[in-house]
């Protein structure tokens, strides 16, 4: 996504995720806009975070994450082969070791295919979606 980025993270501290991402995004903006001779801000929003309350709420931010590229044109319905997302990882093989644990939401399904067909029937970013609200 050219203006925002999702992350589905654990946190083990208190206010620890929050804590890191401030340090990351601010450094990281400073960095572009130095390098690029501009300022102001790079990303669509300020952070925010969402508690995830059950498994259905986790499979299903997953599956939203993971569709999230069907909202760009060119990638609507091959958003497993968006080069900015770990989709392909989650369906096929994990190129990042312990940096991406998918663990918890790859035990519940038999392989990466079996989580392909229930991210793509999850209804999550679904095109007729999408339109709707355009």
């Amino acid at each position: 996504m050219p203006n925002h980025f999702h992350l589905l993270v654990y946190q083990k501290t208190e206010a620890g995720i929050a804590q890191y991402l401030q340090r990351v995004l601010n450094s990281y903006t400073k960095y572009f806009n130095t390098k690029y001779k501009r300022d102001g801000h790079l990303f669509q929003g300020p952070y925010r975070a969402v508690h995830i309350n059950d498994n259905d709420q986790l499979l299903y931010t997953s599956a939203y994450i993971h569709r999230n590229p069907n909202e760009l044109k060119p990638w609507r319905d091959h958003e497993n082969n968006y080069p900015w997302s770990s989709y392909r990882d989650y369906i096929g093989t994990n190129q990042w070791g312990m940096l991406l644990d998918q663990k918890i939401i790859k035990e519940q399904f038999t392989d990466g295919q079996d989580y392909d067909r229930w991210v793509k029937s999850s209804g999550a970013k679904d095109p007729e979606h999408i339109d709707s609200l355009v």
